[in-house]
């Protein structure tokens, strides 16, 4: 109760310190005493005091009416890095402010507010004020509140205003840096002996410059094995080629339909995310289904829908079936109603005998289970 009223006294006018609650309280006791002995020096010390508690009252609201902030925008980050916040504080007032403290109030997913204790902003000039905080999940957050709080000069009153300055950070999902993903691989491959509509085979570009080395994959042609770089590394190494003419499409579908928990879904973001990347990494055409997006293409703009999206989104697109897709879900019955040649991810807290049934032998995919990392998961070999 006392708290609460302190606050709204801090915000609408000013509080008493606890300077200010002792200097109060003497100053009562010698007004009482020169009442009752008629002591003018204890007349003067009384007003002495009076006249501290009523300037120290009003000098911090008025020290931090010529103050305005500006936020500078925020740069988007992934997951587990850290956001740079900046803004600046102006003094457009004639004389200095000083002992000012400045509150970012962030979003309570984030955690807790930012403070700084600002020594001096002189007149007509900005103060700039900048501050890192670690993110631990993706999603995009929105604030607007900072608070400026004062006590000088004497620190016996304190006054706080608040400022609204609207600001948003975007956190992407994280991207795992997989280096090889048989779910992609897989149906990649079997897209290029598939071919074409008009029935003409689709490959991969057999000459042009070298982009990089890496290792071989069952599978893999035999012409294009560096046998210089095999032999130096005891392995064989695969030269990919800059000229990719596959033509290969990889549809990404992620099921926010089903009743996810809240771990899971995270880990199913981090996923998409994963196997859009690595599709690309792979020259291939990736795509990115969801309920509320439909088909969307582009790094940016996928980042942007996985850092925003939630469970249970409205299905205002129905899922693509004219081609294959990669489904990640929660919900074993969607297998069923897949295109043929697609694959899956599912998410299973405990083995299900239903699931076992609805798996279907030729739509191979992974089952996410808690005893191995989600790149490690990603990185087996599919179950059928």
């Amino acid at each position: 109760m006392i708290k609460s009223i302190t606050t709204w006294l801090e915000k609408h006018a000013v509080a008493p310190a606890y300077s200010g609650w002792v200097l109060a309280g003497i100053t009562i006791c010698f007004f009482g005493a020169a009442v009752n002995t008629m002591a003018g020096w204890l007349y003067v010390i009384s007003g002495v005091s009076s006249a501290l508690l009523i300037l120290s009252a009003i000098l911090p609201p008025r020290s931090l009416i010529g103050l305005t902030v500006k936020r500078l925008p925020i740069s988007a980050i992934s997951a587990g890095d850290e956001l740079k916040v900046e803004m600046e504080i102006h003094n457009e007032g004639k004389q200095s402010v000083n002992l000012v403290k400045i509150a970012d109030i962030l979003p309570f997913v984030l955690g807790e507010p930012v403070q700084q204790a600002i020594e001096t902003i002189a007149p007509q000039s900005s103060h700039r004020w900048s501050y890192y905080y670690p993110t631990q999940r993706r999603g995009l957050y929105r604030w607007n509140t900072l608070e400026l709080a004062s006590a000088a000069p004497l620190g016996l009153f304190w006054c706080r205003r608040q400022r609204q300055q609207q600001t948003s950070a975007m956190v992407y999902p994280q991207v795992l840096k997989l280096s090889h993903c048989p779910l992609v691989d897989e149906m990649g491959r079997e897209d290029s002996l598939r071919g074409d509509p008009s029935g003409t085979p689709i490959h991969t570009a057999t000459e042009g410059l070298t982009r990089s080395l890496r290792p071989y994959r069952m599978g893999d042609p035999i012409r294009l094995i560096h046998w210089r770089t095999s032999a130096r590394y005891a392995e064989l190494r695969v030269r990919e080629l800059e000229i990719v003419t596959s033509g290969q499409e990889i549809m990404i579908a992620l099921d926010c339909s089903s009743n996810w928990s809240e771990e899971n879904f995270e880990q199913a973001v981090i996923a998409s995310a994963s196997l859009y990347f690595y599709a690309q990494r792979q020259q291939m055409q990736a795509q990115l289904w969801t309920a509320s997006t439909g088909l969307i293409k582009g790094e940016r703009q996928v980042l942007e829908t996985l850092a925003k999206i939630n469970i249970s989104e409205d299905n205002n697109n129905p899922p693509p079936t004219s081609y294959p897709v990669i489904w990640l879900t929660k919900n074993p019955i969607t297998l069923s109603s897949l295109p043929s040649g697609s694959r899956w991810v599912l998410w299973q807290d405990s083995p299900s005998s239903e699931a076992k049934i609805l798996l279907k032998q030729d739509m191979p995919g992974i089952v996410i289970t808690k005893e191995r990392s989600l790149q490690a998961e990603l990185q087996k070999s599919l179950t059928t």
